[in-house]
């Protein structure tokens, strides 16, 4: 990640490695706060971790609803725009 940064004693790359956890809870609370207050403090991971977050729910929404293929093209838009 370009402009890496270590912000509440973490680097964004291992905010990145962490966001998964974070939103599914599966974080411990020492953890979950430290990348709480990394996102509180870094604009670019604020703005990054909001994205991933809205797609993360919009694809569960669309798993609960049953919808396969949705997913599955949701999840090559989101792959698409993380590799870009």
């Amino acid at each position: 990640m370009s402009g890496d940064r270590v912000v509440a004693g973490l680097r964004c790359t291992e905010v990145l490695e962490k966001l998964s956890d974070y939103i599914d809870g599966a974080l411990d609370a020492p953890t979950r706060s430290a990348v709480e207050a990394h996102v509180a403090g870094c604009t670019v991971c604020e703005s990054f971790g909001g994205s991933v977050a809205a797609s993360v729910r919009a694809l569960r929404r669309q798993r609960n609803a049953g919808a396969d293929e949705s997913i599955e093209r949701m999840r090559a838009a989101v792959l698409g725009k993380i590799t870009t």
